[in-house]
């Protein structure tokens, strides 16, 4: 992942309080919402947990940059307020790189969360076999041979 950070994560706790406001700013949001919206930047490769995403939006709640709106169903649906606003303006630059940096909504130029995802866990597995050591020569063909079939399933779709 791009800006990859401690335990795998694509950025820090402060990164994902900015993200998560950036992303409210957007439209409003329940925070199952957001998480899966944040999945799909992400193109599939990081989506942050209820453990994560919770305490985020409640610390954006009690910093005054979120509202909740009223309940629906028992969940809450989060929106910005003039304070948060003004803490997006503030952060401009900071807030921009790291939009940058997730990416648009809708994944890698539109291509669908689940095809990322594919490629990033094909490219980790590669990376993961090669750290472990060198490859003989029926390792190495078998590699190739997965890899070509691969190539032609996508040339095909």
């Amino acid at each position: 992942m791009r800006g990859g950070r401690r335990g795998g994560r694509p950025f820090d706790y402060g990164e994902l309080r900015s993200l998560a406001l950036a992303m409210i700013a957007e439209q409003p949001r329940h925070g199952y919402e957001l998480m899966k919206a944040i999945e799909e930047r992400m193109g599939g490769s990081y989506s942050p947990s209820p453990g994560v995403m919770y305490p985020t939006l409640s610390w954006l709640e009690d910093m005054g940059y979120v509202a909740v709106e009223p309940v629906e169903a028992g969940r809450k649906r989060y929106r910005i307020t003039a304070e948060g606003e003004a803490f997006l303006v503030a952060n401009r630059a900071a807030v921009g790189e790291l939009l940058a940096r997730v990416g648009p909504a809708g994944g890698l130029g539109g291509v669908p969360a689940p095809v990322v995802r594919g490629m990033e866990n094909l490219k980790l597995a590669l990376r993961l076999r090669l750290q472990r050591g060198a490859l003989d020569a029926a390792a190495a063909e078998a590699i190739v041979a997965a890899l070509d079939a691969a190539a032609q399933v996508v040339e095909r779709s």
